[in-house]
């Protein structure tokens, strides 16, 4: 993006440098005379928004030639709503009340810095930043000067959209050459370029970043004709901007408000690719267990145990349906016929556990039983942890408590006697929050392993001899 401060030299040493033409003089001191007699309306403008008043005189020039019947953001009829881009603005009681709005959307209300270098920018800003990548003084600011044009500078044109005829010579008087007549004819005008305090940003700088981005996405989502990424919301822009509107049922304003703004980011965002899920681990794991429950030797389609299919047909590495149908196809076989006392036809709830349980089997990883509501009622690594363990905890802690309740604190005493109390007078009270933690984690592994029992996931007994 061409940046205020890359050109800020370049605007600066044009001014100081422009001559205007001998031959179009006359016409710029006529152009000159009908901005000033504006002047009073113009004033008006400048004390509600703080633009000076011969730059709105020129905005004016270029829009409609100094109309006042027209609105100053496009120059079209004030009492009616725009049809071009700003659209739907209006309509407007007068000039004064379009002109108004038509610099608030340009982010022009509040800014402070109106040098020279600072007013040629944005005035140039409004046909676009072009000319500098042609190497050429553009002709909106300076046509009719000895800075634009042979035999003293270069020539060329934009004639279309993104299409520059080096030959073209643009015989329109540009705004930076007028606002120099002006001067001539108006000594009130003056441009103060001297150092002051100025706020961290211009409100028009401000929004170029966000007006830079809604370009560049436009430009991702295929903007014709593509839009020049410069962080100026020019009349391209607006248009694309409108297009998009349009398209996705938005008010057609062709302005970048909050609402626009939000659209087009999202329908920039790419698609979040889903990672292609590997279901090998749990489709081998499924044809162990369909071959442990067929018995020993053979798989349910026919095949060796080394084989990899199950049904006659070849296992669908990572097809999510194929695993649900096995799933399906085991939770069957090994469902009991039911009994006289069985209900024919289960509950839906019921149809589905098994299913959710054998899930849970296979998406184990480390074949180790999932914890339960009790066992893992601290977390999964906490209950790991403590698994098979909450039991013996519980008793040995109740009863080293209950012996540190009984020894009297004698930390110069020797042995055990000593070192009991040691932590009998180094923890006063130790029995009175010790031995209910150590109650309640002996009742934890009580209610923990009945879970288990229930579960049935409790280890087998050991066998004795």
């Amino acid at each position: 993006m061409v940046s205020y401060e890359s050109l800020k030299s370049e605007y600066e040493r044009n001014w100081a440098n422009l001559q205007i033409r001998p031959s179009r003089l006359g016409e710029a001191n006529a152009t000159a005379r009908k901005a000033i007699n504006g002047k009073a309306t113009y004033q008006q403008v400048e004390r509600l928004t703080g633009v000076p008043w011969y730059f709105v005189a020129l905005c004016h020039y270029r829009e409609s030639n100094f109309d006042f019947d027209t609105y100053l953001g496009n120059g079209e009829p004030l009492h009616r709503a725009t049809c071009l881009v700003p659209k739907g603005r209006g309509p407007f009681a007068s000039f004064v009340d379009g002109a108004v709005d038509a610099l608030r959307i340009q982010q022009f209300v509040g800014t402070q810095d109106w040098g020279i270098a600072r007013t040629l920018y944005r005035l140039e800003c409004f046909n676009g930043l072009g000319y500098h990548a042609k190497g050429v003084n553009s002709p909106y600011l300076y046509g009719g000067s000895t800075l634009y044009g042979p035999t003293e500078a270069r020539g060329g044109k934009f004639v279309a959209d993104h299409v520059f005829d080096p030959n073209h010579v643009d015989t329109q008087l540009g705004t930076a050459v007028i606002l120099h007549a002006m001067m001539s004819l108006d000594a009130s005008i003056t441009i103060d370029d001297s150092p002051s305090i100025a706020p961290r940003s211009e409100p028009d700088e401000d929004a170029a970043a966000s007006v830079l981005l809604m370009q560049q996405t436009l430009n991702k989502l295929g903007a014709n004709p593509p839009l020049d990424e410069d962080g100026i919301s020019g009349p391209k822009t607006k248009a694309a901007v409108s297009a998009f509107q349009q398209r996705n049922g938005l008010p057609d304003t062709g302005l970048l408000d909050g609402t626009t703004i939000a659209a087009i980011t999202r329908a920039g965002v790419q698609p979040v690719q889903t990672p292609n899920v590997d279901l090998s681990q749990i489709l081998t794991r499924l044809e162990s267990l369909a071959q442990l429950l067929q018995g020993a030797g053979a798989t349910p389609g026919g095949t060796s145990s080394g084989g990899a299919t199950f049904g006659g047909t070849n296992a669908a590495t990572n097809d999510p349906i194929s695993v649900l149908e096995r799933l399906l196809s085991l939770v069957n076989k090994t469902v009991p016929m039911p009994s006289p006392t069985t209900p024919t036809t289960p509950s839906p709830v019921d149809q589905l556990k098994p299913v959710l349980d054998l899930l849970g089997v296979l998406l184990n990883k480390d074949s180790k039983p999932v914890l339960g509501q009790v066992n893992g009622a601290l977390g999964e690594t906490i209950g790991k942890m403590l698994d098979g363990k909450k039991t013996a905890l519980g008793i040995g802690g109740a009863l080293i408590t209950a012996l540190l309740s009984a020894v009297t604190a004698s930390p110069n005493a020797g042995g055990l006697a000593g070192l009991f109390g040691t932590i009998a007078s180094a923890v006063p009270g130790l029995g009175q929050f010790a031995l209910p933690i150590s109650l309640a984690l002996t009742a934890w592994g009580v209610l923990g392993k009945l879970e288990k029992w229930a579960q049935g996931t409790a280890p087998p007994p050991k066998v004795t001899s």
